[in-house]
C-alpha cells in the first residue's frame, strides 16, 4: 500500500469509532424496509446479517474489503455455533409461546441471548474493521453497494437484488 493509500485508509478507519458498529446497525435496521430486506437476504439466500449490515456499515465509512481477513472465519464460525442455534431455537418455539406463558418466557430469554450473540458479532466485526489490512478505500469510481453485495454473495434473484438495492438507498443521505 501506498503512504498516500494508507493515510486515506487511516483517515476513514477514524471514522468508524465515532460511529459504532452496533449503534449504526440499530439505527439502520430500524429504517423502513431493512429489516425486510435483511431477513430476505438472510432466509432465501444465507446471508448473515451481521455481516450484510459490516457490509454497509464500511461502505457508509467509504471502506471496503480488499479481500477477506483470515480473521472473518472465526467469526462465521461465532455466528454458525453460537447465534444460528438461538435463532432457530427462538423461531421454533414461537407457534408454542402464543399458548403458553411459559415457554413465551423461555422463548424471550432466547431472543435476548440471541441479541446478545449478535452484539459480540457486531463487536468483534468492529475491531476488525479497525485492525484488518485487507480494509480499504473504496475504489475510485465508488463501485455501488449493489454490486459488491451481490458478488459476495453470488445473489441473482430480482427480489434479493431489489432487497440489496432497498439497502443501499436507505444508506442515503449518508
Amino acid at each position: 500500500m501506498s503512504d498516500d493509500s494508507t493515510a486515506t485508509t487511516a483517515a476513514l478507519r477514524a471514522g468508524l469509532g465515532a460511529d459504532p458498529l452496533w449503534d449504526f446497525a440499530l439505527a439502520f435496521y430500524a429504517r423502513p424496509g431493512v429489516e425486510a430486506a435483511c431477513l430476505r437476504l438472510q432466509d432465501e439466500a444465507g446471508v448473515d446479517v451481521c455481516e450484510l449490515l459490516w457490509h454497509c456499515w464500511l461502505y457508509r465509512h467509504g471502506l471496503t474489503l480488499a479481500a477477506e481477513p483470515v480473521e472473518l472465519e472465526a467469526i462465521r464460525h461465532w455466528q454458525c455455533e453460537v447465534t444460528r442455534p438461538l435463532r432457530r431455537l427462538r423461531r421454533q418455539l414461537k407457534a408454542e409461546a402464543a399458548c403458553s406463558r411459559g415457554v413465551a418466557e423461555v422463548r424471550r430469554q432466547i431472543q435476548q441471548a440471541e441479541l446478545a450473540a449478535e452484539r459480540e458479532t457486531l463487536e468483534r466485526l468492529q475491531r476488525l474493521a479497525e485492525q484488518a489490512r485487507e480494509i480499504a478505500p473504496l475504489p475510485a469510481p465508488a463501485k455501488s453497494l449493489e454490486i459488491s453485495l451481490a458478488s459476495r454473495w453470488k445473489l441473482q434473484k430480482k427480489a434479493q437484488l431489489l432487497a440489496v438495492q432497498t439497502l443501499e438507498y436507505r444508506l442515503d443521505p449518508l
